[in-house]
């Protein structure tokens, strides 16, 4: 089951080609990520899946089938623009938007605690919106996001603003939320993040897909030419053998980069004849490294 299909989407904004011929088919249950530069289409797309902007051309369908209007009860939405009432208390905001996305009073008198305690804010229940700091605001809104028990999350930059510590709660969030068989959509510019929860990889720019697949596979196609090493004994040798190009330190390593084609396997044993070698990695290039690379192809391929 797929919980979100946009088929040849097309939005302008005037010369502007926000989103270009955009195909993407989001599976249930999966966490997806948006990743792209400023200007790339993320949040375009994202609104025009909420229908507060429709598309110039193309078909957006969530929960086989269904228009955007049909699955809006289903569906928590977290604008990059925060909305939150700044003279009403926490508890009362999320009694608020409770209430707006139709879940019952009874069954907020439990949900309302129940969230305020698992974004850590039950020490502030009852402290206005405006007494709050900016990472306690963005921990509220994805309560008012959650509290209708959605199927689909989509989040514009939900790390926006958030310590290390309460990125990680909201990150454990989502990843229960995704046990629990929740799909969720999110943009980020936080790659390291990225990297640690999404399934899926969609990376845009200039409105047009660059990358479009499991995070895995995407790895699995990137061949690496560093190799990461820690050794005893004299290592100069290593700038001398044919299949090395470059030697660079890192604390108590030593980072080796290999000649185009050549084998990690050859230097390991070039290696093992004169040194001990406490530690061989071949670098997996990380999220971060990939998107750089494939946005600067993208953009001098449209130069």
């Amino acid at each position: 089951m797929n919980a979100a299909v946009l088929g040849d989407v097309c939005k302008s904004f005037g010369e502007v080609h926000a989103v270009d011929h955009l195909n993407v088919t989001v599976p249930a249950g999966s966490i997806y990520g948006f990743l792209g530069p400023n200007g790339a289409g993320k949040t375009t797309t994202i609104r025009m899946m909420m229908n507060i902007i429709r598309p110039d051309s193309g078909h957006i369908e969530l929960f086989e089938g269904r228009s955007v209007e049909q699955a809006k009860s289903r569906i928590g939405y977290m604008p990059e623009e925060r909305g939150l009432y700044r003279k009403m208390t926490s508890r009362k905001v999320l009694m608020y938007f409770g209430a707006i996305k139709g879940v019952a009073s009874s069954e907020l008198a439990g949900r309302v605690p129940e969230w305020l305690e698992r974004v850590d804010l039950a020490k502030w229940a009852d402290k206005k919106v405006e007494e709050l700091s900016r990472g306690m605001h963005q921990k509220l809104q994805f309560a008012v996001t959650a509290i209708n028990d959605p199927e689909l999350l989509i989040l514009d930059e939900p790390f926006s603003g958030l310590d290390p510590i309460n990125m990680d709660l909201l990150k454990n969030i989502i990843l229960e939320m995704r046990e629990e068989g929740r799909t969720i959509i999110f943009s980020t510019h936080v790659m390291h993040e990225a990297e640690k929860l999404c399934e899926f990889i969609l990376l845009v720019n200039k409105g047009r897909v660059v990358l479009d697949d499991r995070l895995d596979r995407i790895r699995s196609r990137q061949k690496s030419d560093i190799v990461s090493v820690e050794l005893e004994g004299e290592t100069d040798f290593i700038n001398e053998l044919p299949i090395v190009t470059n030697v660079t330190s890192e604390g108590n390593r030593l980072d080796v980069k290999l000649a185009p084609n050549a084998d990690p396997q050859e230097l390991l044993r070039s290696l093992m004849d004169r040194v001990r070698v406490q530690a061989f990695e071949v670098k997996v290039p990380s999220l971060h490294e990939i998107f750089v690379d494939l946005v600067g192809k993208s953009d001098a391929e449209a130069a």
